[in-house]
């Protein structure tokens, strides 16, 4: 993804035009890249479950979307539809799980070619286009992996995933 000359500017607007992603970049000045939740939503959880759940939806045949790697917190985040049920019980699930979902209105980080931004977040599965799984398809597969997972949790329920 990350080609000679690629800029904030450039890689926004790729994610714009070919991903469908409404990327802005904000602030200019640090180049950092973010996008408000929306047409799309984003599950955060940890790097290991992460793994897990990536590998499940592949041996599912579930075609993979977008993730975002965060190195520095150990997190890793699907970009899904925004097709999960607003249900108090399913994100109580889910938060307890230390996933935590971004919905309508939320900020998501996404990737930036800027040194200092690069750092932080980087693509696990870069996006290439506008498709991303259903949100069903990926608490699924957190719920089939969850009890093999440590219990531990982070700062969660951020309404700022990034």
């Amino acid at each position: 993804m990350e080609t000679h000359g690629d800029t904030p500017l450039s890689r926004c607007l790729f994610y714009r035009r070919e991903c469908g992603l409404p990327a802005v970049v904000d602030p200019p000045e640090l180049g950092r890249i973010v996008m408000r939740a929306g047409s799309v939503w984003a599950m955060t959880m940890p790097i290991r479950l992460g793994q897990a759940v990536k590998a499940h939806l592949q041996s599912g045949g579930v075609a993979l979307g977008p993730i975002v790697g965060h190195p520095r917190s150990g997190r890793w985040t699907f970009l899904t539809q925004p097709d999960l049920p607003d249900d108090v019980r399913l994100f109580a699930e889910l938060f307890r799980l230390d996933v935590v979902v971004a919905r309508s209105g939320a900020t998501i980080a996404l990737p930036s070619p800027t040194a200092a931004v690069g750092a932080i977040r980087h693509w696990i599965v870069p996006p290439r286009s506008t498709f991303r799984p259903s949100g069903h398809s990926v608490v699924e597969a957190v719920r089939a992996w969850a009890d093999q997972m440590p219990r531990t949790r982070r700062s969660a329920g951020k309404s700022h995933v990034g």
